[in-house]
Parts: C-alpha cells; sequence; structure tokens
C-alpha cells in the first residue's frame, strides 16, 4: 500500500484581534511609532501646525515639527499567525482629549510613549490609565539628544505601581516597536489573569 500526502488543505487560522493604544504627548512620535511597525500603509489624520494653534499646542523641545494629528493614527501589525494588533495612536494635545474615549472602547492595553526631555506631558496619559484599569506600559522613546536615565527613575518620576513594565525604545524601529507591543499584550494578560484568580478568590 502506498502512503501520499493528504490532498486536505490545512483550514486557515482564524486570529485572535486585539486593539492596543498608543498614547502621550505632543511630539512625543506616535505617529512614527505606528508607521514603523504597520503591515499595511498607517491611516494619517496629521495636519499643519498653523499659527492660530501656537498659543495653546507648547512646541518646545520639538520646534522643528510641523504637522499634528487631529484624530488618530491606525495601523495593523501580525504578531503571530493567531495573533493581530490594531493600533490607533491618539492626539496629544489637550483640546482633542475628547477623541481618547471613543478609541480606548475595548482596548485591551496601551503604550504611554514618553521622552525624557518632556516627561511631565505623559502624566495626563498616565492618569487617565490609571483611572480606568486600563493596563499600560510606559515606552521612552529613546531621542538621540535625549538625556539617558534608568528606567527604575523614570518609574520614580511617573510614580507609577510597581507592576507597570518601563521600557525603552526607538520609535523608529520595527523590531523595537515590536518588542514594547509584546510586552503591552503580556502585561494585560497577566493582569488579567490576575484579576480573574483575585476574583475566583473572593467568591469561594
Amino acid at each position: 500500500m502506498v502512503f501520499g500526502r493528504s490532498s486536505r488543505k490545512k483550514r486557515p487560522v482564524e486570529p485572535v484581534t486585539l486593539k492596543i493604544l498608543v498614547a502621550g504627548g505632543f511630539g512625543v512620535g506616535k505617529t512614527t511609532l505606528v508607521g514603523a511597525v504597520s503591515e499595511i500603509r498607517p491611516l494619517r489624520t496629521e495636519e499643519t501646525l498653523s499659527e492660530a494653534g501656537r498659543p495653546v499646542d507648547d512646541t518646545h523641545g520639538v520646534e522643528a515639527k510641523t504637522t499634528t494629528t487631529v484624530a488618530m493614527d491606525f495601523g495593523r501589525i501580525t504578531l503571530r499567525e493567531d495573533l493581530v494588533l490594531y493600533l490607533f495612536g491618539t492626539p496629544g494635545q489637550d483640546r482633542f482629549w475628547f477623541l481618547w474615549d471613543e478609541l480606548a472602547q475595548g482596548a485591551l492595553g496601551a503604550v504611554v510613549l514618553a521622552d525624557t526631555r518632556r516627561l511631565e506631558d505623559c502624566f495626563a496619559a498616565v492618569d487617565y490609565f490609571e483611572r480606568r484599569n486600563i493596563p499600560f506600559t510606559v515606552a521612552v522613546n529613546c531621542f538621540d539628544d535625549a538625556p539617558r536615565h534608568p528606567v527604575e527613575t523614570i518609574a520614580a518620576a511617573l510614580d507609577l505601581d510597581p507592576d507597570v513594565p518601563v521600557l525603552l525604545c526607538d520609535a523608529r524601529g520595527r523590531e523595537s516597536v515590536k518588542e514594547v507591543l509584546i510586552g503591552v499584550v503580556e502585561h494585560a494578560l497577566a493582569l488579567s489573569e490576575s484579576r480573574r484568580r483575585a476574583a475566583t478568590a473572593a467568591t469561594t
């Protein structure tokens, strides 16, 4: 008897899709991060900075920036055959924060992108996700001319809970950004499991 390969085709895997937010201050690199890792052409809603917006948009430290995100950035990355991430970059200016609640619906977790030259600009994003119990990871975008600090120092400066991961990254580098996104997924899943166990223990 001759045995041959089965002619049946392998059924395609239906991937799990997860939603990740990318937040942080104005000019911190959110659009760059989404573009660096997205496997599709990112959807961008950037507009040229106007003179009318100068009084309300703090460009200190990012004087060369000429555009700003006014709604969101959107991208997609396949981490595994069965795992796809959808990335939503939030606008950084105060006047667009009303969009955050819509973007946060159904999010597994978030990346708070930080710049050590303007660390205070990410306080609002940290506070937002803490108040809504959305798991997040702080990713420090290592600009070439920015001072470098140990992650422990950054965590202390942001007054983070001990379980919040702080990672160093280059928002321009695909592999660097992938490591950040994997860190967010792992942190969110671990936190979800911890909460599940706590809820189970409370009912027994």
